[in-house]
């Protein structure tokens, strides 16, 4: 099984690879297409010039090895995705042979959390209208896409990734429940300036506590998302 796992950035997407590439069962990749993302847009991200050397800047053969035999010949192979980087010209045919997920965060924590390691998000930084227009596609191929909301993760771990598996048609592993510090092998280069606090865990963190307030420049961001994080909200798997 193939599984592509959507989301924008600060959104958990990190410690839920980490939770899939705990199974002994399961390769994972970390945001594959990264390296053709900035090639193609020219964006400067931190490490930019370190992201560029460490992965294929065509984005058709990224779209290849991901279609292709999954890595160490592992039965299944789990592909994090951040949706901003599918831009116009990276392919999408690819999708149709995936279990397609969508992982969403309410707006408000993404643009908190995101401002703290980067200045001033723009919608399109952020990956909301990305997320619903492949959400779109997906559906527009006769598939049901899943969504999962990270909050609902976060407050029971063990019951949403049970149902989370149960849903795409695998075998819950209670090694997804949690993982060694220090990061994964399969961790992009630019791990160091982002996944700090995820280094330094063995689990998903606890329950998320009320909503953070957004800065008043970055209101406008969050108007813009709100309304494609609640069309998601709405085919979530329900919390247990």
């Amino acid at each position: 099984m193939k599984i592509a796992m959507w989301s924008g950035p600060r959104n958990l997407s990190t410690a839920m690879m980490y939770s899939f590439g705990n199974r002994s069962d399961c390769a994972v990749v970390d945001e594959p297409f990264y390296a053709a993302y900035l090639a193609m847009t020219g964006l400067d991200h931190p490490m930019r010039d370190e992201i560029l050397a460490s992965q294929p800047q065509d984005p058709a053969t990224v779209a290849e090895q991901l279609s292709g035999s999954n890595p160490a010949q592992k039965p299944h192979f789990y592909q994090k995705h951040m949706t901003q980087h599918m831009i116009d010209g990276v392919p999408r045919d690819w999708m149709r042979g995936v279990v397609n997920v969508f992982l969403i965060r309410h707006p408000a924590r993404v643009i908190a959390s995101y401002a703290a390691k980067r200045e001033n998000p723009v919608l399109d930084d952020i990956g909301f209208r990305q997320q619903a227009e492949l959400f779109e596609l997906v559906e527009s191929w006769g598939q049901t896409p899943v969504v999962i909301d990270s909050h609902d993760i976060r407050d029971n771990p063990e019951g949403m990734l049970r149902k989370l598996c149960d849903v795409i048609g695998l075998e819950f592993a209670p090694d997804m429940l949690s993982w060694p510090t220090g990061g994964h092998a399969n961790d992009g280069v630019w791990a160091s300036h982002w996944y700090g606090a995820v280094w330094n865990s063995t689990g998903f963190a606890g329950a998320e506590g009320p909503l953070p307030e957004v800065p008043h420049e970055l209101q406008p961001v969050l108007d813009q998302a709100l309304p494609y994080y609640e069309k998601m909200k709405a085919a979530t798997i329900e919390p247990v």
